[in-house]
């Protein structure tokens, strides 16, 4: 496809009915695929899907055609589609009597917290969602499409960002870097406007589609970098699936951010606060470096530090150079060209590594809130464990939360009354038989799904923590039993309370 208009409202009409019509749906392919081979889809494998798809159902053409790019008879097209439409807008072309896709269009889930989940379809380019960019092979063009423009569809970070995005009705929402628009397609479902920026005007071209054939037209595009395209411009949710990766070159638009390092994350996160609407998000996926003598902590605070906004950073891997340059060296298709090649690029970028005193590079996500407060909240954190999905909703509670703790001193906290979140468990440690447990340890199963280490007296507050008793009176009653010294105990708590509120095992109740 070139890059020109969506195609006419009416004929994206009869393509999206026929569409559902035959069950392209993300539940109808599940359904006639089975889970093997459905999962094996995801893994880049197609074999399992070509032996599921032997007939000659409208839902089976659909799948050879866009899926798994196989020819399929024009007959066949015809009666799953309104073939005339689809060749003249450039969906197919015609070789004599079978007809290929010349996009991917991938059934999905378009799911959001507190909302049914709706169908909706992402429009790629070949090959860019089953495989990626390297399943292209290593050839600088594919299709008559240069690599480095090249549109990637649905994958493990558009999927881990959109589980990330806090999904409350709001008026405008922007999608930086939208490349093939899953993001917009999300915030279409719960935002009034929705703006998609990109450099690369072949993305914007594949988010006009993808939104379009979903059925949502309160969605505008523009092209520019960064936020160039939006200077004047503020929202109430920023999303961004960034081309984070930190190359010595800028060989992929959708990948490399063609910044020195880090500097793209940096630019996005030091910008952001211009371009929030007061109480506003902005949530972006992130690399960033691991420099010699540097704490990385200090580093992603600094890229916070004088923006004004509240801000949760979350490291989720750390690779070490070698291991982070194979990961995209793959991705590009490398490691299928010439070894001489591969080891020359692999070569490039250890050497822009070492000048640079990278040892490593980290993965993560970077929460930002334009909350207004004098003294910002930074949490900046490693948690490489499983977590909640979609984990959005947690997200927005962790804020609230961080509001309350700034707005109550310790004799405000012990003046509250709070309730012992759902799904936290408790486990007690120690040697088979002892009387006492060590330590008791509580475990919470919802959101990050942390634990932490409390002692008798933490224990002793969670457990008769339900909302009844004010902090300070159950502090008291506490010291009563274990006889302690009444203000003693008052003046230690209240750094457990605030570790036990922030993380989420007790929320206070707000009369």
């Amino acid at each position: 496809m070139t890059n020109s208009p969506a195609p006419e409202p009416a004929r994206l009409a009869r393509l999206r009915e026929a569409l559902l019509a035959a069950q392209y749906t993300a539940d109808g392919c599940l359904d006639l695929l089975g889970p093997t081979a459905y999962a094996a889809l995801a893994r880049s494998e197609t074999v399992p899907a070509l032996r599921a798809t032997g007939g000659g159902s409208p839902l089976e053409t659909l799948v050879r055609l866009f899926l798994l790019q196989q020819p399929v008879r024009f007959e066949a097209a015809a009666a799953a589609l309104p073939v005339a439409d689809c060749l003249a807008d450039g969906w197919l072309t015609r070789d004599g009597d079978e007809v290929r896709a010349t996009v991917d269009v991938r059934p999905y889930a378009n799911e959001v917290a507190g909302l049914p989940s709706a169908d909706a379809w992402v429009v790629s380019d070949l090959g860019c969602a089953v495989g990626g960019a390297g399943g292209i092979g290593a050839g600088e063009s594919s299709g008559g499409v240069a690599r480095r423009d090249l549109v990637l569809g649905v994958g493990g970070a558009s999927t881990t960002l959109a589980n990330l995005a806090v999904r409350r009705p709001v008026r405008s929402a922007l999608d930086l870097g939208a490349g093939s628009g899953v993001q917009a397609l999300h915030a279409a479902r719960h935002a009034q406007q929705v703006t998609a920026t990109d450099l690369n005007p072949r993305a914007l071209h594949f988010s006009r589609l993808t939104l379009a054939l979903s059925g949502f037209d309160h969605t505008t595009t523009e092209q520019g970098s960064l936020f160039e395209p939006v200077a004047d411009r503020k929202f109430d949710l920023i999303v961004s699936n960034p081309p984070f990766v930190i190359s010595p070159g800028s060989r992929f638009v959708y990948r490399d951010g063609g910044m020195a390092g880090d500097d793209l994350c940096r630019s996005l996160v030091r910008g952001a606060a211009a371009h929030l609407q007061p109480g506003g998000y902005c949530q972006l996926l992130a690399n960033w470096q691991h420099v010699k003598g540097e704490d990385w902590h200090d580093r992603l605070a600094g890229w916070v530090a004088g923006t004004g906004l509240d801000a949760w950073v979350v490291q989720r891997q750390v690779q070490d150079v070698a291991e982070y340059a194979e990961l995209w060296l793959r991705d590009g298709g490398d490691h299928l060209g010439r070894g001489a090649d591969y080891r020359a690029r692999y070569g490039e970028w250890l050497d822009a590594f070492e000048e640079a005193g990278v040892e490593g590079v980290g993965f993560g996500w970077i929460t930002l809130r334009a909350g207004g407060a004098a003294e910002p909240t930074v949490r900046i954190e490693e948690w490489p464990h499983p977590v909640e999905q979609p984990l959005g909703p947690h997200i927005d509670e962790w804020f609230a939360r961080q509001d309350f703790l700034r707005g109550h001193d310790d004799a405000a906290l012990l003046a509250s009354r709070f309730r012992l979140v759902d799904e936290v468990v408790q486990e007690q440690v120690g040697a088979p038989g002892a009387e006492d447990p060590e330590h008791v340890i509580l475990r919470h199963n919802r959101g990050m799904r942390r634990a932490t280490k409390v002692d008798t007296v933490g224990a002793g507050f969670v457990g008769a923590c339900d909302g009844t008793l004010a902090a300070g009176e159950i502090v008291d009653a506490i010291a009563h039993l274990l006889g302690e010294e009444r203000v003693v105990l008052r003046d230690r708590v209240p750094d457990s309370l605030r570790l036990l509120t922030e993380q989420g095992f007790i929320e206070p109740l707000v009369d």
